[in-house]
């Protein structure tokens, strides 16, 4: 019987096992391969970033002239006949309403509460069509403090006719309003003042739409 054949570990290679009839099972490693190259565009340049901003601020700028805005006051109109007959039937001076304004003409606020010089005042603002703001303050026997206090201090600048009758004009200087003041000369007289941001002509549209209450 023949012996078997011994091999010696010195002689055999890694990676190598027996002949499997020629064919060597061992692996090598594959070669590396270079990272793909990133563009310019994704290494984001200072142009790019410009371009980017520049779409965002078209888009924006798009979104924002086809969206409808609407009007600052969304408030309904507040009522104020109710209201002036109230005032009128509890001190009976003749206090005046605004009747048949024009088209546009938004009643904001009503109102009868005691003023400067514990003088009770009846008032009534409107915004106009261009909104500008026109308010009706009236008090029997009005005092100077109280004038200057409802025309922020303004000064006297002159006359103007409205309404059949001559108001007193007074305009300030260190910000938009304008006044036109009725003030009789009896002491316990009902004194009617026309004053906002509203223009001249808005004030005197104004005025000549004031009635009496109850009229």
């Amino acid at each position: 019987m023949a012996r078997p054949t011994s091999i010696c570990p010195a002689l055999v290679r890694p990676g190598v096992v027996g002949d499997h009839r020629g064919v060597s099972t061992e692996q090598t490693p594959p070669e590396p391969t270079a990272p793909p190259q990133r563009s310019h565009y994704a290494m984001g340049t200072a142009a790019n970033m410009v371009r980017s901003l520049l779409v965002i601020l078209a888009i924006v700028i798009g979104l924002v002239l086809i969206i409808p805005r609407t009007s600052s006051d969304n408030r309904p109109p507040v009522e104020v006949h109710p209201a002036a007959v109230a005032a009128e039937r509890d001190v009976k001076w003749g206090l005046s309403e605004p009747t048949g304004l024009p088209a546009g003409w938004k009643a904001t606020s009503v109102r009868f509460v005691t003023s400067t010089d514990k003088l009770r005042t009846w008032h009534v603002g409107y915004l106009t069509p261009d909104e500008n703001y026109v308010a009706l303050e009236q008090t029997k026997g009005a005092t100077d403090e109280w004038v200057a206090a409802q025309t922020q201090r303004a000064k006297r600048t002159g006359e103007r006719q409205a309404a059949g009758r001559t108001w007193a004009t007074y305009d300030r200087d260190s910000k938009v309003q304008r006044s036109l003041l009725d003030r009789p000369e009896a002491a316990d007289g009902l004194t009617t003042l026309v004053t906002g941001t509203g223009t001249w002509e808005e004030l005197a549209v104004f005025a000549e739409h004031l009635t009496p209450i109850g009229s």
